[in-house]
């Protein structure tokens, strides 16, 4: 498994391309915006797309996938269905994208022989999802280093988002964190100095 990650768009989002080195095929995480230089990179890499996936459907996060699907065409676009104007999202927010996949708590998508596992993580927006393939934690604007995502938006609740931080405080391991925006950490680091991890691992199962 390798992980290459560029910011791009107004706000600088983290845009993730997860590849199998073996089978030369990558998913795209978030791909927020300058599609054109994502699908520029990963030829470059040597890889070739098979899936877009995304933790949650702001604008910031989706801005891409129309110049991707320019270059890929039948690119699948995972995307939760309550972030989705079937599910009540504002357009201007959620703006929106055409022929997406729904997937959630539970789901799994093969990235040639990765696995990634679907975690349902609200709080941010309602459809958010954390994504874990490996020792690696897509968190979206979830779990940031040392912070957590905004919960003032249409959809956010910081209820939910503390008990979502719980959720990925417990699980086992010292996981590679690869958050929505700014920089990565792993999961030990936040246990020890996020606050708001640490009172949602506190106070809610």
């Amino acid at each position: 498994m390798e992980i290459k990650m560029m910011q791009v768009g107004p706000i600088g989002t983290n845009c993730y391309v997860l590849c199998d080195e073996g089978r030369k095929l990558c998913a795209l995480v978030d791909p927020g915006g300058e599609g054109r230089r994502i699908a520029d990179a990963v030829q470059s890499l040597g890889y070739v797309p098979c899936a877009v996936l995304l933790t949650h459907g702001h604008y910031d996060h989706t801005g891409g996938i129309g110049e991707i699907r320019s270059r890929w065409g039948d690119l699948p676009v995972y995307l939760h269905r309550a972030d989705t104007s079937s599910g009540g999202a504002p357009a201007s927010l959620f703006p929106p994208v055409p022929g997406t996949t729904p997937y959630g708590e539970g789901d799994t998508v093969q990235v040639g022989d990765l696995t990634v596992r679907v975690l349902e993580t609200p709080g941010h927006s309602k459809g958010s999802v954390s994504l874990l393939c490996g020792d690696a934690l897509f968190s979206g604007d979830t779990l940031f280093a040392g912070d957590c995502g905004r919960t003032d938006l249409y959809g956010g609740d910081m209820d939910e988002m503390l008990s979502s931080l719980g959720r990925l405080g417990r699980l086992e391991g010292d996981l590679l964190v690869l958050p929505g925006h700014e920089e990565t950490s792993t999961l030990d680091a936040e246990r020890r100095r996020n606050p708001w991890l640490r009172r949602g691992m506190a106070g809610y199962p």
